[in-house]
């Protein structure tokens, strides 16, 4: 069995590491393309990680439109395939270099394997271009990794062939524990200016945003919100702010000289693990964050009108505000009271095993067992 592994984005490289692992583990031979989306905050991932990508198809140019993206990334896509002629191709989620390699794939008649199959909120324009990039991949892979029963039914609804879904949970959880695990050995330095922002005497809300659906008026009521929750008493507010400058030129803006509101460049993957540990809320449109956040029973405050993750939001650790801020202040009061009802929820995405189960059944579908 040959693997050959896109990684694209941030999140791309977290979720895949633990299969990156499981494979070296087992000596079946891989290797991985990175197309560079992310290109910026993709080494310090890699490193923490311990593995590094033998392509690198260098796409990003400044202010490049996604159609430019997606037909750099096809481009270079035919070279490396025909050096590698993979068994199988492995990508992850719902980016733009996730959905592009694997229609080079489709196109070379490679099979495609897809981590994290069957999230839906079935409006292809939110969150977007993520939800029609997911789906384009559906169409297209022969084998698909679910996080969750509810992600094979939505699979099955689209009519994709049910012997062809894997409910194996979500690698993000894996990939958590790893972390988690080098940080309470202290394997892992956090940084001590970001220890010292932390005062214990307070309740700390956590922000992230990226989420284009934000950019703008949305971005403008979340910093509304924030600005009023930074008035509570015994609150105070950490937000690593995007490097995207259509959000940090505005959260700066906005929230620069704000009393207990403390703006941090973006902090590394182990420090936002020991940030959410902490925090008493998050406030994000992450959907990474959502699969994150319930093995630490932190509840999550979503700002998106949608989410494809709809088990944390019925499990009762999230819930949906949208960019609005007096939705995003009353919920964020609710859970910011003294509340222990979440001490017995399980994480919805799993139990850390995703990557052995990905790789038994890699290993199923190569050697012609399916």
């Amino acid at each position: 069995m040959k693997v050959l592994i896109c990684i694209g984005t941030r999140p791309e490289a977290i979720k895949m590491a633990p299969v990156c692992h499981e494979l070296k583990k087992r000596n079946i031979p891989f290797r991985i393309i990175s197309t560079g989306q992310h290109r910026e905050m993709l080494a310090p991932i890699f490193d923490f990680f311990q593995f590094q990508p033998d392509y690198d198809m260098e796409i990003m140019q400044s202010g490049q439109s996604l159609n430019m993206i997606a037909s750099r990334i096809l481009s270079k896509a035919d070279e490396i395939l025909d050096a590698e002629k993979p068994d199988v191709l492995l990508v992850q989620g719902d980016t733009t270099s996730a959905a592009i390699v694997s229609l080079a794939a489709f196109n070379k008649k490679i099979p495609v394997a897809h981590v994290e199959a069957g999230l839906r909120t079935f409006d292809k324009t939110a969150p977007y271009p993520e939800e029609l990039n997911r789906q384009m991949i559906a169409r297209i892979a022969d084998l698909h990794f679910a996080p969750t029963q509810r992600a094979i039914d939505n699979l099955i609804r689209e009519n994709i062939p049910e012997n062809t879904s894997r409910l194996v949970g979500n690698t993000i959880v894996d990939a958590l524990y790893w972390a988690f695990n080098k940080i309470k050995l202290k394997e892992v330095v956090i940084d001590k200016r970001l220890i010292d922002l932390i005062d214990s005497e307070k309740d700390l809300i956590l922000v992230t945003g990226h989420r284009r659906e934000n950019f703008g008026h949305g971005l403008m009521e979340i910093c509304e919100a924030l600005k009023e929750l930074s008035k509570r008493d015994y609150t105070q507010i950490i937000y690593p702010v995007h490097l995207n400058p259509n959000v940090k030129g505005p959260v700066y803006d906005q929230l620069g000289n704000m009393e207990n509101i403390h703006l941090v460049e973006p902090v590394s993957y182990p420090e936002m693990i020991w940030l959410m540990n902490r925090a008493k809320l998050i406030i994000s449109d992450s959907g990474g964050i959502q699969e994150e956040a319930p093995s630490f029973k932190t509840p999550v405050i979503v700002t998106r009108y949608l989410t494809e993750r709809m088990e944390v939001v019925e499990a009762g650790l999230a819930v949906l505000t949208g960019a609005d801020k007096n939705k995003i202040v009353a919920e964020s009061n609710k859970y910011l009271k003294p509340d222990d009802r979440f001490s017995d929820i399980q994480n919805p995405y799993g139990d850390g095993t995703a990557a052995i189960k990905i790789v038994d059944e890699l290993s199923l579908f190569c050697s012609g067992k399916e």
